[in-house]
């Protein structure tokens, strides 16, 4: 007997450009001076207008049932996003094509080429002008107000923290917000003073998250999740639908950007300290379009788009797509579009840099008109002792307060695979024998009182074994407290210090986990059957609470995705420096859910201490929101070049600014590829003297210049004429930095900056050449006066060969004592032949 089986077929979601302006650039809805009201009723007829063409499309091209439409894109891009499965010829013809297996005949069906099917279809569709899959998007502060400075110095500039940020509305594409955390609650003694009549937002309510919510320190709230929900792995459980954070990083993110003043942080009856946001007086509009088990590239698009027409100010991305295109360039993929799109609305966009470093070649902030942001620590750190009865202290991690409650009491110290029951039942794997997973394993006789040693193992490489089970573990069995130790077999690992809510120290290097183990063999006694008779070793876990501030800093963070920039996914190098700018993102304090649906160890938890480039983002979103209050005029350009051009390149030590390696513990002396223009310094950036405006036409240009471009394709992606607009080379586009991936012979760079100090200022060129390449500046000096531009040349000449970057600077001194820095970065190569 022969039986015929098709196989279900995958649908995906496909997010498609459409031919014609949307709101936001039509010509014709602009009023006499210029401005646009995208709720007047000419803008929504337009809009109706995009959308009925949307519809159209879709009907005349695919067959009725095989899709879904799920947004209209109409504000900042016209397009839509739609969810696709084979039409019913296409499975026919998948269905006819069979193979036997002894009695059964099974279909097989090419997911891809079904899929694609309709993918072709729509490509080929009149009005369509591009057609990209949706790839996907991931997740990508007590202390560092001062630690930037904030309080004296940009704070002090617009009345303190009680007016710090006032008027500006930043807006957050994230996991939602935790809106009951008093780092967003609205203070009814200090009521904001500016209005926000350029923005308008709504506030949808839902699950955990009451249209009271939006209070008027959060002004909006909207969810995205028509993308997500085509999903099986939707869990509707936990993927709320409403602006609920579930998960807990989007409130991290927004509390770190703008949450309030001066709010405790209590994490297990502890106190850590106050948080403040960079920005404590700005708005937070919140758009959640990642969820506990997915996101979609569809409904971040949707948010992006709809924050534009609300009106941000700024724009805060922690999240986003973690790969580069596969069928683009990384320039002109659907994301990057959307992103330039906001740009040319005049939202300020910061991104993470992504957290694949210490690689290079690893960022995932490709374009100029984003702001791309890496990760260092702070000179704040948390350490604890594991205090040995002979008197020795190990040092570890482990943010715990101490086993003893007076002196320096100790305890049995027993190894977990001693403490195993006798005629247990359980698998002998590592996870129930040395990793105390599963309290069944152990003997709550032997271990209950006791300090147990449990150890790092395979279910850690592999994410299978937790520190949450061996903390219910300590819970259940009535531990004294746990030592978690490096195994020398797998070699060192990585200690976050992490809230425990029993004593508990991490010793994440293996020779110091060596002498814990000597100790304890020296003071166990055993039977020849291995069988412990006797535990005399003893110990005790230190305060792990208190924080030291002695550490050098800043060093950028061993996750911080590197450099250089790239244009396509064989990452061919392109000359765009990436990335943009280096912030506090390493071990920060910040607001936190609850619900926690992902992070089980930080349940019950109003705060959390993580770590990431999306840790990083907001400090630049809030330090934007402080510059853009300061100077409403400001272009994003002109925010971004303040950043930059007075950025800190050097350690509290003095020294160039060193980075994280592979090599766990070691650090080697950093490059623009590691921090960009080097560490945010708010103090200085609001007064630059100089900066490099760039704008929409500007951008336009450079993608005209990128080497073997076709012209139709950048038409075709984002309009514009390449026969009108283009520069020399890419490296012309106006930014605060320069990049050539491969300089043969000479070329010259051309620069605009201009003078927003208010007074006329002479400014004197220097440069520290890169290795292999001799610069000059035309002119060596210049006068400008206040709003005034002037043009730079930068003619560089290879002067050496060679097979690797090398990097340098030019320093602009101003006669009124600004200093102005342009980070270099080149690769002299010969000149083909």
């Amino acid at each position: 007997m022969f039986l015929l089986r098709c196989v279900a077929v995958a649908r995906n979601i496909y997010l498609v450009l459409v031919e014609g302006e949307p709101v936001a650039f039509e010509q014709s809805l602009l009023s006499e001076e210029g401005n646009l009201d995208p709720y007047s009723e000419v803008s929504k007829a337009h809009a109706s207008k995009l959308m009925k063409t949307h519809d159209k499309i879709l009907a005349s091209t695919l067959d009725s049932g095989s899709y879904n439409r799920l947004y209209s894109f109409k504000h900042v891009v016209n397009g839509f996003a739609v969810h696709t499965s084979p039409s019913q010829s296409a499975t026919n013809f998948k269905c006819a094509h069979a193979v036997q297996y002894h009695t059964t005949t099974l279909v097989i069906v090419d997911y891809n080429l079904t899929t694609n099917f309709q993918a072709k279809k729509l490509k080929n569709a009149p009005g369509v002008k591009l057609i990209e899959k949706d790839r996907g998007t991931k997740l990508m502060t007590s202390y560092t107000p001062e630690f930037l400075g904030l309080p004296e110095g940009v704070w002090a500039h617009k009345g303190g923290e009680k007016n710090a940020g006032e008027g500006i509305v930043i807006g957050f594409i994230d996991t939602g917000i935790n809106s009951f955390h008093p780092s967003f609650a609205y203070d009814s003694l200090n009521p904001f003073i500016s209005n926000i009549s350029h923005f308008s937002g709504a506030c949808e309510g839902g699950p955990k998250f009451p249209t009271m919510s939006c209070n008027g320190k959060i002004v909006s709230a909207m969810y995205f999740s028509a993308g997500a929900q085509t999903d099986p792995t939707f869990n509707a459980s936990i993927d709320l639908l409403s602006p609920f954070d579930a998960v807990g990083h989007g409130s991290h993110v927004a509390s770190t950007a703008a949450g309030n003043y001066g709010v405790p942080v209590v994490v297990n009856g502890f106190n850590y300290g106050r948080a403040s946001g960079m920005a404590p007086r700005a708005r937070i509009a919140v758009y959640k379009a990642i969820y506990p088990s997915l996101g979609t590239l569809t409904d971040l698009v949707a948010a992006i788009d709809q924050a534009t027409l609300d009106g941000v100010d700024i724009l805060t991305l922690s999240i986003g797509p973690d790969e580069p295109p596969d069928d683009t360039l990384t320039f002109l993929s659907i994301f990057e579009i959307f992103m330039l799109s906001a740009r040319k609305a005049g939202v300020f966009v910061v991104q993470a840099a992504g957290n694949h470093g210490p690689d290079l070649y690893s960022v995932v902030s490709y374009s100029p008109w984003a702001v791309g942001v890496a990760a260092s620590g702070t000179d704040r750190s948390y350490f604890c002792n594991l205090i040995l009865g002979n008197g020795q202290r190990i040092t570890g991690v482990g943010l715990s307060g101490p086993s003893f409650v007076r002196g320096d009491l100790q305890y049995k110290l027993v190894m977990a695979k001693d403490a195993l029951k006798a005629n247990g039942t359980f698998p002998r794997t590592t996870a129930y024998i040395d990793e105390c997973q599963y309290p069944e394993a152990l003997d709550p006789f032997v271990v209950k009182g006791s300090i147990v040693i449990c150890t790092f193992s395979t279910g850690f490489l592999d994410g299978t074994s937790t520190l949450t089970s061996i903390i219910n573990t300590a819970r259940n069995l009535g531990f004294m407290g746990f030592a978690f130790l490096a195994n020398s077999t797998l070699g060192d690992f990585i200690a976050e210090p992490i809230p425990f809510s029993v004593p508990g120290i991490m010793i994440p290097r293996t020779n110091d986990s060596e002498i814990i183990l000597k100790y304890y063999e020296r003071q166990t006694h055993r039977e020849k059957r291995d069988i412990v008779t006797k535990y005399s070793a003893t110990a005790a876990i230190g305060e792990g609470r208190t924080a030291s501030y002695k550490g050098r800093s800043p060093v950028v963070s061993r996750f911080s995705s590197r450099g250089p920039d790239f244009i396509d996914i064989n990452r061919n190098p392109t000359d765009v420096l990436k990335p943009d700018i280096l912030a506090p993102g390493h071990q920060i304090w910040a607001a936190w859910s609850p619900m926690s649906a992902l992070d089980p160890i930080l349940s019950g938890s109003n705060f959390a201490l993580l770590s990431g480039t999306s840790m990083a983002t907001p400090h630049i979103a809030g330090i934007a929101a402080l510059l853009k209050q300061h100077y409403p005029l400001w272009t994003p350009s002109m925010i971004a070049s303040a950043m930059s051009t007075t950025a800190v390149r050097h350690d509290n030590q003095g020294e160039t600014i060193m980075a994280e390696g592979s090599d766990l513990y070691s650090l080697y002396a950093s490059t623009p590829f590691d921090f960009g223009a080097g560490l945010v310094s708010p103090t200085h950036a609001i007064d630059p003297g100089l900066v490099f405006p760039s704008e929409y036409e500007d951008y336009l240009r450079f993608l005209c210049s990128l080497p073997n471009i076709d012209p139709e394709i950048v038409q075709t992606a984002i309009g514009g004429s390449c026969s009108t607009h283009s520069f020399d080379n890419p490296s012309d586009l106006n930014i605060p930095s320069v990049a050539i991936s491969a300089l043969a012979g000479a070329r010259v760079v051309r620069r605009r900056v201009q003078n927003v100090s208010g007074k006329l200022e002479s400014y004197l060129a220097g440069v520290v050449p890169p290795d292999g390449v001799m610069v000059e500046i035309t002119p060596p000096w210049f006068t400008v006066s206040p709003k005034g531009f002037q043009d730079l040349e930068f003619k560089l000449n290879v002067t050496k060969v060679l097979d690797y970057y090398s990097f340098g600077e030019i320093v602009l001194t101003g006669s009124l004592n600004h200093v102005v820095r342009i980070p270099l970065a080149v690769w002299p190569v010969l000149i083909n032949t």
